[in-house]
């Protein structure tokens, strides 16, 4: 069996479709058609059932993409194994207030100190599948109870009420949650909540009723800041900055970061050094969330 016809198997299973796989290969459609039968030929198993909306893997299919994903991080780690200094691309997925505001930043540090490693971020507000390569390391807001996934707590971090000082000038303080009542308030837009953790409202205002509904914690903490309202921010974004007061100070709530790796790439080198990376600098920054 040829482990490219493996990989292509691999990235159909991801991807759901042949066109999909064949973009990110870098190969024609036509191509990965033919691989893949080859690839059946040699197993004696149809693999996919071929739909007008994509390709779903059969029970041999699913049986096979176990030992598919096996050789992959085989594959990977022999690779990394041979190397010099740790070199290759590793996807972080994270929450886009964590990655953009937090992450961003502080990852020229890691890439300084190992110019062979290339580091795609996306910070993006949305759950990752690690079994499908979305990400090779997840910054969740939940700890995962289900598949072959390895977790380490990052940090807990606390959110708050905000607003900004503009807004508090034109319209005063509520002196208590039942007064939030009376002013507009920001926060998610509900049916894209991805993860309970973000279901937070309830916490400040058992009927919270959101005014301005924004799916991303930065695109909330720059309309709190621009005066749209009061809404509930990341502390760690919002505790430094002069143009925001902090509403009902003595209310907060507690939430947690954690990594999540598969346990098939764990002990690859490149994912392993950035996983520790992200302890290590979150662990030294604790005090700001």
């Amino acid at each position: 069996m040829n482990w490219d016809d493996a990989r292509i198997f691999l990235a159909v299973a991801r991807h759901g479709q042949m066109l999909g796989a064949a973009k990110a290969l870098g190969l024609n459609h036509a191509t990965v058609a033919r691989r893949l039968g080859a690839l059946e030929r040699a197993l004696g198993n149809t693999l996919f059932q071929r739909r007008t909306n994509g390709s779903a893997l059969t029970a041999e299919g699913e049986a096979f993409l176990r030992h598919a994903e096996a050789m992959e991080s085989a594959t990977l780690a022999a690779t990394a194994a041979v190397g010099g200094d740790v070199e290759g691309t590793v996807r972080v997925g994270a929450p886009d207030g964590f990655g953009v505001a937090y992450l961003a930043p502080r990852l020229g540090d890691l890439l300084a100190q190992h110019p062979g490693l290339r580091i795609e971020l996306v910070p993006v507000p949305r759950a990752f599948s690690l079994s499908r390569r979305e990400a090779d390391i997840a910054v969740t807001l939940e700890r995962p109870r289900e598949g072959r996934l390895i977790a380490r707590k990052l940090t807990d971090y606390r959110l708050g009420l905000y607003a900004a000082r503009s807004y508090v000038a034109r319209h005063g303080l509520p002196a208590t949650p039942d007064d939030l009542l009376a002013h507009p308030l920001v926060g998610y837009v509900d049916d894209l909540i991805y993860t309970s953790s973000l279901d937070y409202t309830a916490a400040f205002l058992k009927n919270w009723r959101t005014t301005l509904a924004i799916s991303s914690a930065m695109g909330q903490t720059e309309a709190v800041r621009a005066g749209a309202g009061i809404g509930v921010l990341h502390r760690f974004m919002a505790r430094d900055d002069a143009g925001l007061v902090a509403v009902l100070p003595e209310h907060i709530v507690t939430r947690s970061y954690w990594t999540v790796v598969h346990e098939d790439l764990r002990n690859l080198r490149r994912v392993a050094l950035v996983a520790n990376f992200l302890s290590t600098i979150v662990q030294r920054d604790k005090a700001i969330f």
